[in-house]
Formats: C-alpha cells, structure tokens, sequence
C-alpha cells in the first residue's frame, strides 16, 4: 500500500487536472506535490518520444534498471511498454540471462547498452564502457542513454520509497517474468 494517498482529478486544482491524463498509480501519487509531477513527467515524456536512442535499446536500458532494482512496477510497467517499441519476449528472456552472465541471443549493441546501464545503477559507467558505446552512438544518443539510465534510477528508488502499487492489469507482466525467488 502506497505511503501517500492516490488523488483523483477532483482532489486537484483545475490547472493540475492534466497531470492525471494517465490514472496510473505514480502519477496519482506523485500528484501530492505538482510541481514534481510536472517535472518527472516532462523527462519522462523526453525521455520516451523526443530522446534520439534507438527505442527498443532504451527500452532495455530501462528493463535492466528495473530488473537491477528488483521494481515489480517498473519492470510490469517496461515489459509492456517495451512490446509497444519493439522489445521481444526472446529480447526479456536474453536480458535476464545477460544479467547473470549467461549465453543469449541479444546482439552485441543491446548487450553493450545493458552493461552501460548495469554500470549507471552501480554508481556511473566506466570509462571503457562509455567509449565502447560512443564508438557506435552520437554523443546526443550517448546523453539520451546515461539520462534514461540515471532517471529510471530515480524512478525505481521513488517507487520504493513510496510504496507504489501496481496496477492489477499489470500483473499478468509480472507473472509471465517474475524476479527471481
């Protein structure tokens, strides 16, 4: 159970109605301090529809922080947002084995990503890391990538931190790849 209460559009002054477009239960929590809300929802919103990295690899980058954190709503939330931009079951199932060090189908581009996304919710990517994938991005691809794997550092400790709920039509994500026991 959340530690905050989830507003609904009527617990809102008119002008911060909009930040409710989407009924999901951070955005409902989150909205006990607008100003916030605006500003989480804003990167958010570069984030996935104005940043120049290849979708389906920020959508990995995003799964691997929310696989590191352990994030049943992240992780819910990207299995299915990342369906809609081009990640695969097979993609889930190879970024879950390369976590653990295991053989997998992913090309060598998604791994690279993963690892630098892996080295960001450590504490920051190295620098070998860093020039391996500027050696493939732009330097605007490889801010996109270090911001999105640094935001959905923040995202994941938010969610914690607030004891976020996940929303029953998300579960189904959760079952198909649950954490490990």
């Amino acid at each position: 159970m959340a530690r905050l209460p989830y507003l609904s559009p009527e617990d809102l002054a008119e002008e911060d109605r909009p930040l409710l477009k989407r009924m999901i239960t951070l955005h409902r929590c989150l909205v006990n301090s607008p100003g916030a809300a605006r500003a989480f929802g804003g990167l958010g919103q570069y984030i996935r529809y104005g940043a120049k990295l290849d979708p389906r690899l920020r959508e990995l980058a995003i799964l691997q922080v929310g696989w590191l954190a352990r994030s049943p709503y992240e992780w819910s939330h990207h299995v299915k947002i990342g369906h809609d931009f081009g990640v695969t079951d097979a993609d889930i199932e190879a970024l879950i084995a390369e976590t653990d060090g295991k053989p997998n189908g992913l090309e060598p581009l998604a791994k690279l990503v993963l690892k630098g996304a892996r080295e960001v919710y450590a504490g920051g990517m190295s620098e070998a890391t860093f020039r391996e994938l500027q050696a493939q991005l732009s330097n605007e691809q490889m801010v996109d990538l270090t911001v999105t794997a640094s935001f959905y550092c923040a995202v994941v400790r938010t969610l914690a931190s607030l004891a976020i709920d996940v929303e029953p039509e998300y579960q189904p994500y959760l079952d198909r790849f649950p954490f490990p026991a």
